[in-house]
């Protein structure tokens, strides 16, 4: 089954807020909202809560990266 949503429209269809979707998953809050906003790839473990929440399995679901990750490079003190 090829996965057809993200965490963040799931909850928009549900009408859901971060806070509730941690709430019912039991996943920490600042780690849903970083999985919502794709800066958090969750274990296995926390996507069977989220997917569970949706009614959905988690294969059904998009996880992963979807902010670029940029290379930062510091010059070091002057």
């Amino acid at each position: 089954m090829e996965a057809k949503w993200t965490v963040r429209q799931l909850c928009e269809q549900h009408r859901l807020s971060v806070q509730e979707l941690a709430e019912k998953s039991g996943v920490d809050e600042h780690r849903v909202m970083a999985i919502v906003l794709g800066r958090w790839t969750p274990s296995p473990e926390d996507r069977q809560k989220i997917a569970a929440v949706f009614g959905l399995s988690k294969e059904s679901i998009v996880w992963g990266h979807t902010t670029p990750i940029q290379h930062i490079y510091g010059h070091g003190p002057t």
